[in-house]
């Protein structure tokens, strides 16, 4: 996505978001904390489809849903977040996933793959958070590991490669 930033003396800011299938949305942020929203259509960019005004909480409010703090898509099976060298990811165990039944220490989590296992989400949306090397893994779960990208890249091809959706 390719954003545009213009200060607009008096008003506030005006941010102009083209996305990867060339849309373009405008948002225009007041200094009141007012915001309004206007969708153009593509193939008139003068041509506004739509509009919107969102108060400072309202705004805040949708900002949190449309970032997905509220709620993770089921087709997210997998995201990424990177912290330095530090990566968390997380990865669904299926039925054809080479850890199935086993435990964190006979896999060897630590010693042989350098990662860590930080929590472990049953399939009946149970957690287990920091689980201990006894812990078993099943199907269905989704096993959140961190460690640097390298070790993770190794660790999810030898052991979640036909598991994690791509």
């Amino acid at each position: 996505m390719n954003i545009k930033e213009t200060d607009l003396p008096g008003i506030g800011k005006k941010f102009v978001l083209t996305t990867r299938d060339d849309e373009q949305v405008v948002v225009i942020i007041h200094d009141d904390g007012r915001r309004d929203v206007y969708h153009y259509d593509m193939s008139d960019p003068d041509e506004c489809i739509s509009s919107v005004s969102f108060t400072d909480s309202e705004a805040r409010q949708f900002a949190s849903i449309l970032g997905g703090l509220t709620y993770k898509p089921k087709a997210m099976e997998s995201v990424e977040v990177a912290l330095n060298d530090l990566i968390i990811d997380w990865y669904k165990v299926l039925t054809d996933t080479p850890i199935v039944g086993k435990t964190i220490g006979e896999v060897g989590m630590r010693q042989n793959y350098k990662i860590n296992v930080i929590g472990i989400i049953r399939k009946d949306q149970t957690k287990q958070l920091n689980p201990g090397v006894d812990s078993k893994f099943l199907v269905g779960d989704t096993i959140v590991v961190s460690g640097e990208r390298v070790h993770l890249k190794r660790a999810f091809s030898e052991l979640f490669s036909r598991g994690k959706e791509e």
